[in-house]
């Protein structure tokens, strides 16, 4: 990674409170807005299959293994063709960027093509009840 740009701005694990809370805390941190689109969060079906079952949010599950990275628009590209290149890193994706506002706020551009705020989990998810 190192190799393909050495401006690395944030590198975070995503295990505690899963990639919504990780980049609500980043956010809220550095005093940036982060935008995020949906169909580019990598998601395994199975794993979206069993959200919808149990009524959890993928953006909450911990991501053991996985990583953030936050880096300058220019390098994006050259960056996620080398950590393809690992195997550990086959998955890694471009999911949004980072703007000025809204300060210390997430949102997502989602597959119907709206924006919705995402939010720091708080307390325990728990599947909904129908």
């Amino acid at each position: 990674m190192l190799a393909a740009g050495d401006e690395i701005h944030v590198l975070r694990d995503p295990t505690r409170g899963g990639l919504a809370t990780t980049l609500n805390e980043i956010a809220q941190q550095s005093g940036t807005g982060i935008f995020l689109q949906e169909s580019s969060i990598p998601v395994r079906g199975s794993v979206r299959a069993a959200c919808e079952v149990l009524g959890f949010d993928p953006m909450y599950l911990a991501n053991e293994g996985r990583l953030v990275a936050i880096v300058p628009e220019e390098i994006g590209h050259d960056l996620i063709s080398a950590m393809r290149k690992h195997p550990h890193g086959e998955g890694a994706e471009i999911i949004g960027r980072v703007e000025a506002n809204p300060a210390g706020r997430v949102m997502m551009r989602t597959d119907y093509g709206t924006t919705r705020v995402v939010d720091m989990l708080s307390g325990e998810m728990l599947p909904r009840i129908c």
